[in-house]
């Protein structure tokens, strides 16, 4: 389907809902029958509340099509490690990566995915060889693989997205990158966008900062505060389930899903206001 969806979430009389956004009464929602979805955004030229004063941004999926390398290097690095440690099991999919890998930080997303096949490692260590048998080792196996393809392919954008970036900072909001990828300062710099982000918190910065990863919403909560903005100032981009959780967990006045894979109802389910395939849906869309 495609199209901005608007999503439900719980209403000011804090009963669950299924409601829709007037964009004729700014911020009001109200409930609508079982099932059904308001096709638009929220109200302005930019599709946000006016309350917004900073816009954060994932950056895999959301900014760049790096999504797919990442999908591409887990699948290579679980499947081999499958096929040498569970001969039979089956292979890692996209919904294992959408519900596991997507959005967290490396060796989170080993833990979640093997967990969910009922497979513990050792932890190791960071400096762990990528053929070693530890979370560790299979982080560094699989970023080892995308560092690889970046190298040697470079970083493509969605246009539609840095047109949107563009639109964003030519209306004066502050905008943050804030992504799991320890790799975020170069991909960003290889993207050609570095001069539309103001601030960056990427797993370097989270390593350094003891922040969690998403669906925590710490990190997202860290760069709104480098930005000077309240949460309910800010508008989080995701494409992952993990972000949007931590989006809707933080508190931020809004939340856009980017359905860029087929899970826009898990999007909703997980918190996203609204939901679209492309960022540029959203201009002018609730002008």
């Amino acid at each position: 389907m495609s199209g901005a969806r608007s999503t439900g979430r719980v209403g000011p009389d804090g009963t669950a809902r299924t409601p829709f956004h007037d964009c004729s009464l700014p911020d009001t929602w109200w409930r609508s029958g079982a099932g059904s979805v308001r096709l638009v955004p929220a109200p302005g030229p930019l599709g946000l509340p006016d309350s917004v004063r900073a816009c954060l941004f994932d950056l895999d999926g959301v900014l760049t099509r790096t999504a797919t390398v990442h999908m591409a290097a887990w699948k290579r690095t679980f499947d081999e490690f499958l096929r040498s440690h569970e001969p039979g099991a089956p292979e890692f999919s996209q919904l294992d990566y959408n519900r596991y890998v997507d959005g967290k930080p490396r060796a989170d997303g080993v833990r979640d995915f093997l967990a969910s096949r009922g497979i513990t490692l050792p932890e190791g260590s960071p400096g762990d060889p990528a053929d070693a048998a530890t979370v560790q080792g299979i982080a560094s196996r699989k970023n080892a693989l995308v560092l690889q393809e970046l190298e040697e392919h470079g970083v493509e954008v969605y246009p539609g997205s840095v047109t949107y970036l563009e639109a964003v900072k030519d209306a004066g909001l502050a905008t943050a990158v804030v992504t799991a990828s320890a790799n975020g300062e170069q991909v960003i710099s290889a993207a050609g966008f570095a001069h539309l982000i103001d601030v960056r918190v990427d797993g370097v910065v989270a390593a350094r900062e003891g922040l969690r990863g998403k669906p925590a919403p710490d990190t997202f909560l860290a760069g709104a505060r480098l930005l000077g903005v309240e949460p309910a100032g800010a508008v989080v981009f995701e494409d992952a389930l993990s972000g949007v959780a931590a989006g809707r967990a933080g508190n931020f006045g809004y939340v856009v899903g980017v359905d860029r894979v087929g899970h826009a109802d898990e999007l909703a389910t997980q918190g996203a206001d609204v939901v679209v395939q492309d960022l540029s849906e959203l201009l002018g869309a609730g002008a």
